[in-house]
């Protein structure tokens, strides 16, 4: 029963996500992580360390969903899919952001995605870009969402066992 009422309660989540999304309390969370990321791939060199944080933002929520595979709860891993793809939608916004460079950086930095698409020559087509990676981070979340339900909704009660539980 948990489940399925995760299932119903994430859809206006997700919905806002893809159709309204503005900077929110979880990616202030998610903001930890992307620093991370360039922290430690600091080290690789420019490029990597600019992409750094991009790679940090996806990395542990991928980290996690392969962890509950593994474990065969894809309930668990659609809920981190969720994650994931609201991380990418953050990453598009971010992204779109690289030629007006509007958004406050963490200590006033240089922007990850002016940086890297003006060395690509890609700056002028950073919208465009951003759009695209919307619409992957859109498939992401509509595909975790159709997890989610399948998962609640219809699956043999015998294959997940009796226990309504979620496992986080």
């Amino acid at each position: 029963m948990l489940k399925k009422i995760v299932s119903i309660a994430v859809v206006p989540y997700v919905l806002w996500l893809i159709f309204a999304y503005q900077y929110h309390f979880i990616d202030g969370a998610n903001l930890l992580f992307h620093e991370a990321g360039h922290l430690v791939l600091s080290f690789m060199g420019p490029v990597v360390h600019f992409l750094g944080g991009t790679i940090g933002q996806l990395v542990f929520p991928t980290v996690c969903i392969i962890s509950f595979l593994k474990k065969n709860q894809k309930f668990e891993a659609a809920i981190c899919g969720i994650w994931f793809g609201e991380n990418m939608v953050n990453i598009a916004w971010y992204m779109g952001d690289a030629q007006t460079m509007m958004i406050p950086l963490v200590g006033g930095g240089i922007h990850d995605w002016n940086w890297l698409l003006y060395r690509a020559g890609l700056l002028a087509h950073c919208k465009i870009l951003a759009g695209l990676v919307h619409i992957i981070a859109a498939l992401i979340l509509i595909g975790s969402v159709i997890v989610l339900f399948q998962q609640s909704f219809f699956t043999d009660s015998q294959q997940q066992g009796n226990d309504p539980d979620i496992g986080f």
